[in-house]
């Protein structure tokens, strides 16, 4: 069965956008960015909520920007081929290789897990991510840690109401400070009313 994996940049305080929504901390170096291309290659669908997926938006088109270098040109490739499923209740159309779904989380996880194809189930965003985590699908962690304080905004990890272990799988530090934490959820406790 495919495996959901929520990865992300996240500042030493916890956050993947400060206070005022912005991220303009994060602008990995070539090191970082290879690293985010090696992981979307392992990718066989994304899941978005509409905030990640309007600020991916630039990467359907980016190959057509001539000042990209060689390595943004690869991760677009990639991207623009990648399937992906998009949550929004606002959106009525999506662009590229996407689909819109109004709801059903669970369910489309569901289904995506016993389908038939290769690659993990990536999910974006830390709304998405927390309604999953919530439900108890997540089965990886994986954050990219810059090395600053950001004092609020929006968290990485949702807050749940129920302990879950995770267990150290791979860790990584890179040249500008960075460091990558691959983590994989170990027992987990069934959400309250789950037998």
């Amino acid at each position: 069965m495919r495996g959901v994996t929520y990865s992300m940049n996240v500042s030493l305080d916890g956050y993947i956008a400060g206070p005022d929504g912005g991220i303009n901390w994060t602008p990995p170096d070539e090191e970082v960015f290879r690293s985010w291309i090696d992981e979307i290659r392992e990718v066989g669908v994304h899941l978005l909520g509409r905030r990640l997926y309007e600020t991916m938006l630039y990467w359907e088109t980016a190959d057509q920007d001539p000042s990209l270098d060689d390595s943004r040109l690869e991760w677009a490739a990639i991207w623009k081929r990648l399937p992906k499923v998009v949550f929004s209740t606002t959106l009525s159309a999506v662009q590229g290789n996407a689909r819109l779904v109004s709801g059903g989380l669970a369910e489309e996880i569901e289904r995506l897990r016993t389908e038939p194809g290769k690659g993990d189930i990536a999910i974006g965003g830390a709304t998405l991510a927390a309604g999953a985590a919530e439900l108890g699908l997540i089965d990886e962690y994986r954050a990219r840690v810059y090395p600053v304080l950001v004092g609020g905004g929006i968290p990485f990890f949702p807050r749940l109401e129920r302990q879950v272990d995770l267990e150290l799988v791979e860790t990584r530090t890179f040249n500008s400070g960075v460091v990558y934490s691959r983590y994989r959820v170990g027992r987990q406790a069934k959400p309250e009313g789950e037998s």
